[in-house]
């Protein structure tokens, strides 16, 4: 049964408390492992739902979730040197709330009913919230109440947007199951009214753990205080979830004859957060908080490319896989950086290209990848949503959108130039493992290959992804 994906790791995620810590990082790479095998599983359709009602193996879920399990695993084979490399405390529960949020995450990406995806979501919060906190530092415990506090209240606001579509369907009165795929069969007979409030909630509340703007303020201090395998997740991982949750309502929408004004919502959300991202790289003092607003800003860039649909639709999906794949890298090899300088402070660290050579190479290359630059797959990505805005004459919206990219690539290229080729400021004080190089190596390697060679399952899932709301992979 699927349900199998995400029970593995709620359960042997309890098992770090009460075994040595040594041991849990062996658990950790060995559910990685089985989780992946598990998924593997899934695309060949040896597993099902047994809660039909709940769970199902739709397109756009199996695809985040294959993202989810690729990118844990070599995260948690780059943890099990890291850990035993850094200042931390409680390992048990670093190791705990890893695998936890990854059987949280792994819910979400196979629900299929409003209320569990929402229970899911929520799921995340709390299990991921200590692994911010775990530095016990006073900056980590504001990141994590301001973590916990504003995704709650975003939460909440989701619900009461699932409530809404609720209301919807009884209006209907149809009487079947509440899950997404009854609700896309009924979609011509749902109340517009409450489905129009519903995608309002929803995008506010899952939007504020998605990132977009103005609820992104969380992110920042989250992903700069929690260690980089957790930041890793938190931006390549965590963040899709909440998206999924978005484009579901998002293709209830278009199904039910509302795609315009759901659209629209979503392509003034994805330009404000862009601009946001921009502003705010610029000068950027922490280079991890650099990396969040950069995810801010991407995923602004997917928000923007669901809503105009089409052909950009193809993109803003492609520009998921990539993202995922590439700020992952780049978080793993910020954590090397950070453990060789020991400070995310920008004007403290020079010459890496020189000191850590080995890192540089991964961590330049990140950022080639997503300042939108070839071979990588987010230049393929912008490409298509640029085209695909162009076919809806969106003028405006492409203007914003190239001056956005532009202000990044100043900004991001400022703090890689200074970081890669400045002056050395300190020595570094630990030196470059193998086991934290292979990771972020392996996990560019993958986005690269996408772009010259993507296999025909993985194609086939985005179109499937796409089709039912007018999507197109044909500019």
């Amino acid at each position: 049964m699927i349900e199998l994906i995400f029970v593995l790791p709620l359960i042997t995620g309890l098992l770090p408390l009460v075994i040595p810590a040594n041991l849990g990082r062996v658990l950790l790479l060995i559910t990685a492992l089985l989780h992946l095998q598990l998924t593997v599983m899934a695309w060949l359709g040896k597993l099902s739902p047994a809660f039909p009602h709940f769970f199902t193996l739709a397109p756009e879920g199996l695809l985040i979730l294959s993202l989810t399990s690729f990118i844990f695993a070599w995260i948690s084979l780059y943890a099990f040197s890291y850990m035993n490399e850094t200042q931390i405390s409680n390992k048990p529960i670093f190791n705990c709330c890893m695998l936890l949020f990854l059987g949280t995450m792994s819910m979400v990406t196979l629900s299929d009913h409003p209320i569990v995806l929402w229970i899911a979501i929520e799921a995340t919060t709390l299990v991921s919230a200590p692994l911010i906190f775990v530095h016990r530092s006073k900056e980590a415990l504001e990141a994590t109440w301001k973590y916990i506090l504003i995704c709650s209240v975003g939460i909440a606001l989701a619900l009461l947007g699932c409530f809404f579509i609720t209301l919807a369907m009884d209006i209907a009165s149809t009487g079947g199951p509440l899950s997404f795929s009854y609700l896309n069969t009924i979609a011509d007979s749902l109340d517009p009214l409450w489905l129009k409030a519903g995608f309002i909630f929803v995008v506010i509340g899952f939007g504020t753990k998605m990132g977009l703007a103005p609820m992104h303020t969380w992110l920042p201090d989250a992903h700069s205080q929690a260690p980089s395998p957790a930041s890793a997740l938190l931006s390549g991982a965590l963040l899709n979830c909440a998206f999924l949750g978005i484009y579901k309502v998002h293709a209830l929408m278009t199904i039910a004859g509302l795609g315009s004004f759901s659209g629209n919502v979503l392509i003034a959300f994805g330009l404000i957060s862009m601009l946001v991202g921009a502003i705010f790289i610029t000068h950027q003092p922490d280079y991890k908080r650099m990396l969040a607003y950069s995810s801010i800003k991407n995923m602004g860039i997917i928000s923007f490319g669901v809503g105009i649909g089409g052909f950009a639709l193809y993109g803003a999906f492609l520009h998921m896989i990539h993202h995922s794949l590439l700020k992952s890298s780049l978080f793993l090899s910020a954590g090397n950086i950070l453990l060789g300088f020991g400070t995310k402070r920008v004007q403290r660290i020079g010459g890496v290209i020189r000191q850590l050579p080995k890192t540089f190479v991964s961590f330049f290359a990140g950022f080639v990848g997503i300042a939108g630059l070839p071979p990588f797959g987010m230049f393929l990505s912008e490409i298509i949503i640029i085209i695909g805005a162009f076919q809806n004459r969106r003028y405006l919206s492409i203007t914003l959108f190239l001056f956005t990219l532009t202000l990044v690539f100043a900004g991001v290229g400022r703090v890689f130039m200074s970081m890669s080729f400045g002056d050395i400021v300190e020595e570094v004080k630990v030196r470059e493992k193998p086991l934290r190089l292979l990771p972020p190596y392996a996990l560019l390697l993958a986005s690269a290959l996408l772009c010259i060679w993507m296999p025909d399952f993985v194609y086939t899932t985005i179109l499937n992804s796409i089709q039912m709301i007018g999507g197109t992979i044909h500019g």
